[in-house]
């Protein structure tokens, strides 16, 4: 191949997703192309369907521009990552680690050196746990789990604007160090700003973390909302 001027980078995401390209538009700088797939999947967000993601990720890999060096492969979906774990890496293949929105939340935390957060998600309170679970087990603090009580990542990527700001400042916590807005298909991105100066904290949402982190880790200068944007770990 001839030499490439552009930085480039792969997404797998999910069949019923309706918001993360629109996020990454945004997110993504300039010299860099995001090159996306799709993987299936089940509705509604059980733990069970959640986990099927894992065999159907090394295929959705091979699909991304074949041959084409990648900066950075992510995988969107919040709640899979929590259930597929560390297996990811193993799952996804050969070209290299993947970034989830969990990892990137996880990384994006300790960069901000928040170790207690509350957990807002458009979720059933199951599949909130999931989450909440996860960050358990990777030393964060989860002080508050709250959940929207929706199955169906379609009807999370349609709620209004007004119902997500008013579920988010319902679900901190004044001890915890940042709110962490689970689920990439929930449109919050927009409304990290808004929140950090309502709540006085850090608010995180998982299309904002995957994407700051899979360019943290590519050491890639980037612009976007939030206090998480304004910091770098290399």
């Amino acid at each position: 191949m001839r030499p490439d001027p552009i930085l480039r980078f792969g997404l797998i995401a999910l069949a019923t997703d309706l918001t993360i390209e629109g996020d990454a538009a945004r997110l993504m700088p300039p010299g860099t192309r995001l090159h996306v797939t799709r993987i299936a999947f089940d509705n509604p967000t059980t733990e069970e369907n959640l986990r099927r993601t894992g065999p159907r990720l090394r295929e959705a890999v091979d699909l991304l521009v074949p041959g084409v060096p990648l900066a950075g492969i992510g995988f969107g979906c919040t709640s899979a990552s929590a259930v597929l774990g560390d297996q990811m890496d193993r799952l996804a293949g050969h070209r290299g680690a993947v970034t989830t929105p969990m990892g990137g939340a996880l990384r994006g935390l300790a960069a901000l050196g928040a170790r207690r957060v509350a957990l807002m998600t458009p979720y059933l309170a199951a599949t909130t746990d999931l989450v909440g679970d996860h960050f358990e087990a990777h030393g964060v603090t989860v002080l508050k789990r709250s959940s929207m009580g929706h199955a169906d990542d379609r009807d999370m990527a349609l709620l209004p604007e007004a119902e997500i700001v008013a579920m988010a400042e319902a679900s901190d916590h004044p001890e915890a160090e940042a709110l962490f807005m689970s689920c990439t298909a929930l449109p919050a991105l927009g409304l990290i700003e808004r929140l950090e100066a309502r709540l006085g904290k850090p608010v995180l949402t998982a299309n904002q973390a995957l994407f700051w982190a899979m360019l943290d880790a590519a050491a890639v200068p980037a612009t976007g909302p939030g206090a998480l944007f304004r910091r770098r770990t290399w």
